[in-house]
């Protein structure tokens, strides 16, 4: 008999941006299923009306394109389980839920929201009390023919206990008596999440149900549908906690006040896609041999749901800044300045020559958002602290600076190729004349143009990057400068 192919889905709500916890249960789905030759399906579940953000399903899918995470069966790509938005598939749910009712395993629930509204008022644990469960069929038929609203309850055990098998979790079991019989159908028509997943996992052939470890305790209710149906359970695989860490070292459940927790959010700040990808991945799952570094056709060669960890993980934006880095250093000086000139040109002024910018920047920047954050200099000039001018390496002081700054200003306009090389020779040329250090000029100047000691890039390449007239105005304002403090 043919071993069944794994299926799996990502069936996301669409109510806000792409949450890295929401990143990283689609990207485990997808792995699970590639890695095995499977099929990965994407399913939006907007049966929660109220909460629906608009254009929160672009986002969703545009990061799904973004991340490189194709999908074989769902919207924009069709199939044979379609639609594929479960809005869309309103219809569907009531004869399942129906057919709970005729045998027994859910029923028929009247309340009106105002009785609802009160039993939680005096009930402090909440739920319901289950007024409906046991009508008698005669009030039942005249509630459903005078057209009363209704919602279809699940019909919890009272006694004994459900478990099920967690792929990663293992055997996880609830007495009954502490589930609440729970809404499968709305008022309006519209299924419940609890419902619909399900109905829908069962239709579409779902064979694993990854998602976050929070869904442990619900899970029980799910099964007890699965079963009541004849259907087969799916596999389940529930992932760790995804935890934050705050400026003072305390650990809880990742959330805005961490920092940006969006996949959007993180693109904005500069991350690159892949990175994140790689990042995520290893949130949770570690591989047989310690690699770190993982494109996502690797990942689907290694990936492993015995390599799914129980313990919480912590979202660190140092490591993810460390993988970042070494993305934006693989990628090529075309690629790197095809991201960051356009934000370069935007911040500098016109005489700078941002292509040459970028190319100083490309090994030194962590995200691409630094590249602006690491130019300031080139934007303005800073107030300069002459103490900057002192450097015990090259043996300089205030003094000598302006002394070689003073010098070296006619040698530099008699430069007329304006490039790194010919001015780095030029440099070199009057330090041997002058008897010191190369270190010392080159020292000197690059104070006076950068007008910071730090700086991505040395003094010649600072000056082609500024170019000439710039340049030789901030090497003249150091002079008066150092004049003025002598």
């Amino acid at each position: 008999m043919a071993e069944k192919m794994i299926r799996t889905r990502f069936a996301p709500s669409p109510t806000g941006f792409m949450h890295i916890g929401n990143l990283r249960t689609a990207l485990y789905s997808y792995l699970i299923a590639k890695a095995n030759g499977g099929q990965f399906i994407v399913r939006i579940e907007d049966t929660d009306q109220v909460r629906l953000v608009e254009g929160a399903t672009d986002v969703i899918l545009k990061t799904l394109e973004m991340t490189g995470l194709d999908y074989d069966e769902g919207p924009g790509v069709g199939g044979p389980n379609g639609p594929y938005v479960q809005s869309e598939r309103k219809d569907i749910y009531k004869k399942y839920a129906e057919e709970l009712v005729e045998k027994g395993y859910a029923y028929y629930c009247f309340c009106s929201q105002e009785r609802l509204q009160q039993l939680h008022e005096e009930n402090e644990v909440g739920g319901y009390d289950r007024h409906c469960r046991d009508l008698p069929k005669e009030e039942i038929e005249r509630h459903l023919q005078n057209g009363d609203p209704y919602v279809i309850r699940q019909r919890i055990p009272l006694e004994g206990v459900t478990s099920y098998y967690d792929e990663v979790f293992g055997e996880i079991s609830m007495e009954n008596k502490e589930m609440q019989d729970q809404i499968l159908l709305k008022a309006d028509g519209y299924p419940t999440y609890n419902f619909a997943h399900v109905v829908d996992d069962h239709l579409m052939g779902v064979t694993h149900v990854v998602r976050g470890s929070e869904y442990l305790t619900s899970t029980p209710k799910y099964v007890l549908l699965y079963d009541a149906f004849g259907w087969e359970r799916p596999c389940y695989v529930h992932l760790p906690l995804l935890m934050g860490k705050d400026a003072d070292g305390n650990v809880s459940k990742l959330s805005k006040r961490h920092g940006a927790v969006s996949f959007q959010d993180l693109v904005a700040m500069g991350y690159l896609p892949e990175a994140i990808v790689n990042y995520i991945a290893l949130l949770g799952w570690c591989p047989k041999d310690n690699c770190e570094m993982f494109d996502l056709a690797s990942l689907k060669q290694n990936f492993s749901i015995e390599g799914i960890s129980k313990s919480p993980s912590v979202f660190d934006y140092q490591k993810l800044n460390w993988f970042n880095s070494e993305y934006i250093k693989q990628l090529s000086d075309e690629a790197f300045a095809e991201k960051v000139v356009p934000m370069l040109k935007e911040a500098c002024p016109d005489y700078v020559d941002v292509k040459k910018l970028a190319g100083l920047l490309h090994t030194r920047v962590s995200t691409l958002n630094e590249s602006v954050e690491m130019v300031d200099f080139v934007v303005n000039r800073l107030p300069l602290d002459p103490a900057a001018y002192t450097n015990k390496k090259n043996k300089t002081t205030p003094a000598l600076c302006r002394e070689i700054l003073s010098e070296v200003t006619p040698v530099l306009e008699g430069v007329e190729d304006w490039t790194n090389d010919r001015i780095f020779e030029t440099l070199k040329e009057y330090a041997a004349q002058k008897g010191v250090k190369a270190g010392a000029v080159m020292w000197a100047v690059r104070v006076a143009v950068a007008r910071k000691s730090v700086t991505p890039g040395g003094a010649t390449e600072l000056m082609e990057v500024l170019g000439r007239a710039e340049s030789m105005a901030r090497i003249a304002q150091a002079i008066e400068e150092l004049a003025a403090e002598a």
